[in-house]
């Protein structure tokens, strides 16, 4: 594993995680209690794990709020959002989904 890749990818998904821009949210989320505060949780979100995190790169949690397993995953694609993109190029623009786990 490249470490020097892997903190990179993890330090601008921290940033973009912390952003709050270019999120998305399932009907489910949606649909809860103080979505604020489950959103707050996304931001502060650090209990990353060999389980979680297995290539260091901080694009995926998970966690329980209000009853619910909630999910949140990070993914890459290029401007049109048409396909992937490698997640340390310029043209990368970065989605995050929010969701519960009943509906992956």
């Amino acid at each position: 594993m490249d470490t020097v890749r892997a903190t990179n990818i993890a330090t601008l998904n921290d940033e973009f995680r912390k952003s709050f821009q270019g999120i998305v949210m399932t009907p489910g989320v949606i649909m809860l209690s103080n979505v604020l505060g489950l959103t707050k949780k996304v931001y502060d979100f650090n209990d990353f794990t060999e389980d979680n995190d297995p290539y260091h790169e901080h694009d995926f949690g998970a966690f329980d709020w209000n009853g619910e397993r909630i999910l949140w995953k990070i993914d890459y694609y290029d401007q049109t959002l048409t396909y992937g993109e490698d997640p340390l190029s310029p043209d990368c623009k970065r989605v995050m989904t929010i969701m519960l786990a009943s509906e992956y």
